[in-house]
This record gives structure tokens, C-alpha cells and sequence, in this order.
């Protein structure tokens, strides 16, 4: 990733940066795009990474770096975090050297990890309870939007937080959305992906079937193109089963995860979700075979057995 190269997304968008010093835990596929674009429109930004070499690019872009999460909080007005799952979430907020360490009522936490409702509203109760403000903000999008700045924001919690982030919204995404109280971004965010690895899913099974039926896979892509299913995620996601190297947008094993989190969710309401559940069966094999750090399309090999 080319830290310092501005995109015309965001060259367009004309931000004015908050005067705030903004905190940012996690440069993965999602975070160093967000850091990127936070740096490029002129925040000031505090990073910290679980393998600090992946911090080396920012800092020379002028970011600083902390040495644990809490050196974070306590430099930054409002922190950001956006790790791999909800109990890396977890571990940054309770653990060593953690979030609650240096959180007051000066400080604003905004957790962007896809993660289930209980795990953000247990984080909430924590950093409330030590007097701070607390923001979920999950994104829809994966890792050309993050670098881009195409993001889709879905928030809740504390208004004013939401308020004091906007200037960092308008830099990571093209829209952000308020929607209440804490667990509701979290909700919302779930059904979108669950929609997502289902579709994704029937895309794998039908170019497999084609396949083996001895159809061009790519006759049937520039047919789909012209039909009413033609969208960017069945376009991309068709191109990258056909060329069959699967570089990593959204990794395989963060959409198994939210198939998972989306079942929990379904049975807490109990709410069948027969779909999802053959869906996350799938992924979950794909997994097994190696392919979580692969795209999340890479549930095509799977598919072809």
C-alpha cells in the first residue's frame, strides 16, 4: 500500500480536518487503508499495530506510533480500533496494557471490528463506565473502498461522538449513517454480510456447475453482465473464481465469521436461517482446506468438489 498516494476520491471530497488527535488500533486490510486516507486529508493520527513493522510506512507519512493500545488512548482525544474478530476486540479493550487502562470521560472509543451486538455493548458498559464515550461504526466495504474511501459507515451509540468523527467519516467513506443505540450498527452490518456470503455462495456453486457442464465460465459472466444481476460484487468476485488467483479483498475467514455471528443472531430471535447456515457450512470447509486468508471468493474451490 502506497501510504502517501492521495486518491481522487479523496482529493474531490475537500475535507476539512478535525482539530482532534485521532488514535487508530489495526493497520490490517481494512485499517491501513482507513489510517491512509485519515493521513492524506490531514488528521492527525496515532497508530498502533500487533506487528509494529507494519507501522514503519505510516510514521514516515506522518503518523505517530504508540507502543501498547493504552499509549493510544492516552494520547489521542478519539481512538478508533479495527482488529480481526470480537475477541481480538476484546483483548484490546480489557486486555494487557489495554483501552480501559487511560479511558476518562476526555476520551472517545469507536470500534470498528465486525462484531456481534453483546460483544459492542459489553465494550460499551466498560467504557462508559470509566466515564468515556463509545461509538460502533462498522464498514460495509472491503479493501479497494478502505484505500479509496468508498466505505459505507453504519454507527451507533453516543451522538456527539458520531458528531466529533465526521471529518474522519468523510475521509474513510462516501456515506455514514447514525443509527441509535449501541448493537444496532452491529445488527445491521450482519444482515448485509449475510446477504453478501449468500449471494457470493450461489455465484461459486453456479460457475462450478457450469464448469462441469462444460459452459465457458466466462461466456456466462458477459451474460450475466448484460442481465438484471449484474452488480459490482458478482462481477469482481466472477472475474476472480475465473482468473483463480483469489487476492485478498475480504479475506474468506472474516465472512465466515460474520456467517456465524449472523446465525447467533438468528437464534437469539429465533429466526431460521436455513440459507445462511448451508452457506457458513461451506465457507467453513473452505476454511479448512486453507483457503481463510484467501478472498472470500475462494469458496469456489470449495464448491467444485
Amino acid at each position: 500500500l502506497d501510504v502517501e498516494s492521495v486518491s481522487q476520491t479523496l482529493k474531490q471530497k475537500n475535507i476539512l480536518p478535525s482539530p482532534l488527535k485521532f488514535g487508530f488500533l489495526g493497520l490490517g486490510i481494512m485499517g491501513s487503508g482507513i489510517v491512509k486516507n485519515l493521513l492524506n486529508s490531514g488528521h492527525s493520527v496515532i497508530v498502533w499495530n500487533r506487528s509494529p513493522d507494519k507501522c514503519r510506512d505510516f510514521v514516515k507519512a506522518g503518523a505517530e506510533q504508540g507502543q501498547t493500545p493504552s499509549d493510544v488512548i492516552l494520547a489521542a482525544d478519539i481512538t478508533f480500533s479495527c482488529v480481526a474478530d470480537p475477541q481480538a476486540a476484546k483483548d484490546m479493550v480489557f486486555g494487557n496494557c489495554g483501552v480501559l487502562l487511560e479511558t476518562s470521560s476526555a476520551k472517545g472509543y469507536v470500534e470498528m471490528t465486525g462484531i456481534d451486538a453483546e460483544t459492542s455493548q459489553d465494550i460499551a458498559e466498560a467504557i462508559n463506565a470509566k466515564g468515556g464515550r463509545y461509538l460502533e461504526a462498522q464498514v460495509q466495504g472491503s479493501k479497494t473502498q478502505a484505500e479509496e474511501g468508498t466505505l459505507v459507515i453504519l454507527a451507533a451509540g453516543d451522538r456527539s461522538l458520531f458528531d466529533d468523527c465526521q471529518s474522519c467519516f468523510k475521509a474513510m467513506g462516501k456515506n455514514s449513517f447514525y443509527l441509535g443505540e449501541v448493537g444496532n450498527a452491529s445488527k445491521m452490518n450482519l444482515v448485509l454480510q449475510l446477504m453478501a456470503g449468500v449471494t457470493l455462495a450461489g455465484l461459486a456453486e453456479g460457475m462450478a456447475l457450469a464448469d462441469r457442464a462444460g459452459l465457458q465460465q466466462k461466456d456466462v459472466l458477459e451474460v450475466l453482465e448484460l442481465t438484471s444481476l449484474a452488480c459490482p460484487t458478482i462481477l469482481e468476485k466472477g472475474k476472480a473464481i475465473i482468473e483463480g488467483g483469489f487476492p485478498t479483498h475480504l479475506p474468506l475467514q472474516h465472512m465466515q465469521k460474520d456467517l456465524k455471528l449472523s446465525l447467533y443472531m438468528g437464534d437469539q430471535l429465533e429466526q431460521p436461517l436455513p440459507l445462511t447456515a448451508s452457506t457458513n457450512e461451506l465457507f467453513k470447509h473452505a476454511k479448512r482446506l486453507g483457503y481463510g486468508e484467501h478472498d472470500a471468493s475462494a469458496v469456489y474451490i470449495r464448491a467444485r468438489f
